[in-house]
């Protein structure tokens, strides 16, 4: 699983609290740690995922 953070996130650092694995506050916005999401994170990311308020984590293909 690989993932990325658009422009629309509004920095609420709730992804990082769910995954600070994966993901960490950068200026402005969240920013990826990983290429690839190591298997045994794949079930935090998509509770980020579906935690994040703008939906600014995608997954991609």
């Amino acid at each position: 699983m690989k993932v990325s953070v658009t422009d629309e996130c509004v920095g609420c650092e709730r992804c990082v609290e769910i995954c600070p694995e994966v993901f960490a506050m950068g200026d402005e916005i969240a920013e990826v740690l990983v290429d690839e999401v190591p298997e045994e994170l794949e079930d935090r990311v998509t509770e980020a995922i579906e935690e994040c308020p703008s939906e600014a984590i995608v997954v991609q293909e």
